[in-house]
């Protein structure tokens, strides 16, 4: 009896498993997981050699492209920036999920940034911070010298990281100095987070709560994941937030922010701003500069209190007035006024076009991309994304991007 039993309970069980399904597939999903269920490997397609790097390389250029497509109205922009960036030195940025490592790609991308940053906005100005054991230190104060800030970064004792970081000690910082700054000028901090913890002296709210006050506005990019409080940070201070899931897209969340945003004429009063053009000393005798307190060689000279600076875009710290150059203003003001979005043209429309007409730079050609597109796909490796501009979108495209 118990031996015909068991038979016929696996008679019953290969009944079940062999209904035909199908129609059950056609029944609209009674539950949320069946809803959302999807089988996204079947979208997935190969390229012509076989390799799924290509088409990856394709979606990372759509998606940059898609990003490129701005608002071209002129609207009003703070152009006159003082941004802080504080960096994670902590254990956290050892790991190597991001090649050579979290701190050693993140150094390399902040040369470049900083370099780019002052291209655009040459009349803002930046500094650094970094945070580990639990504590913050100033690397850099605010300055327009970009060669300052890079030499702070390939210092030895910046490199070295340990313990947790301190978020609360780092804001309070960089909030510290941002508060004294000008109030045509606007106040930024940049967190580079590679850490899911941070150790804080009291209560990080009340810290958030005094930035939203004092109208400096805060973004974060996440190596790791997303933790709520950075989530807090960029809500309430109205930045932006971003995890960077690979080494490119780390590159696109922190290069969106040397573009300035947008500025609230509801809430920042449009006042005229005094600046001066200063005059560039080339004394063969070292004078004492007001910035530093040094004899030095060279400088500019400040057109209202004749006090000696080492470099511009800065404030005097005699009489307080900002001083520039005529160059650098002008090269700011292409953010008011910025040109139209390019558009993608295909080889056969602009075979005659060989190189940027701006920039002079050079296309790659079909030929060349296919050349190292096999090249990556026979190297069994992914392939990493290019730097390339508007003008020169880098592998894997069709074509190339021109101006309407």
């Amino acid at each position: 009896m118990a031996t015909n039993g068991r038979r016929q309970m696996v008679e019953d069980d290969e009944d079940i498993i062999d209904v035909d399904d199908s129609s059950l597939m056609n029944n609209q999903a009674n539950y949320a997981w069946e809803e959302e269920y999807k089988r996204s490997w079947d979208v997935l397609q190969e390229d012509e050699h076989g390799s799924l790097a290509g088409v990856v390389n394709s979606l990372q250029q759509a998606a940059k492209r898609k990003r490129l497509l701005r608002d071209t109205d002129p609207i009003q922009r703070g152009i006159i920036r003082h941004l802080f960036i504080v960096i994670d030195l902590s254990k956290a940025m050892q790991e190597k999920d991001l090649r050579p490592s979290r701190l050693s790609l993140t150094f390399t991308y902040l040369e470049a940034f900083i370099a780019e940053f002052f291209d655009q906005n040459p009349i803002s100005q930046i500094g650094l911070v970094g945070t580990k054991d639990g504590l913050a230190e100033k690397l850099t104060e605010l300055s327009g010298n970009p060669t300052e800030h890079i030499r702070a970064l390939k210092l030895k004792k910046f490199q070295e990281t340990g313990g947790e970081p301190s978020l609360q000690n780092a804001l309070e910082m960089a909030r510290s100095s941002l508060i004294h700054v000008p109030a045509h000028g606007s106040r930024e901090i940049l967190v580079i987070m590679g850490s899911l913890t941070t150790t804080d002296p009291g209560n990080i709210h009340d810290t958030i709560t005094q930035l939203t006050q004092d109208n400096i506005r805060a973004s974060v990019i996440a190596l790791a994941a997303e933790v709520q409080v950075l989530k807090v940070l960029t809500t309430q201070t109205k930045g932006t937030f971003g995890v960077a899931m690979n080494e490119g897209h780390y590159r696109d969340l922190l290069f969106e922010v040397i573009p300035p945003t947008a500025v609230t004429t509801t809430k920042t009063a449009s006042n005229l701003v005094q600046m001066g053009f200063p005059s560039r000393s080339n004394d063969t005798a070292a004078t004492l500069c007001a910035c530093h307190g040094k004899l030095t060689l060279g400088g500019y000279i400040c057109p209202r209190c004749n006090a000696k600076l080492c470099d511009i875009p800065t404030e005097c710290d005699i009489c307080t007035l900002t001083l520039v150059s005529s160059p650098l203003l002008a090269r700011s003001y292409h953010h008011l006024f910025p040109v139209e979005n390019f558009v993608e043209v295909a080889w056969k429309d602009a075979s005659t076009t060989t190189q940027c007409f701006s920039c002079q730079k050079m296309f790659l050609s079909p030929h060349k991309i296919s050349l190292q597109l096999q090249a990556t796909t026979e190297a069994g490796s992914q392939p990493r994304r290019k730097t390339g501009s508007a003008l020169n979108p880098g592998a894997g495209s069709s074509g190339f991007l021109t101006r309407r």
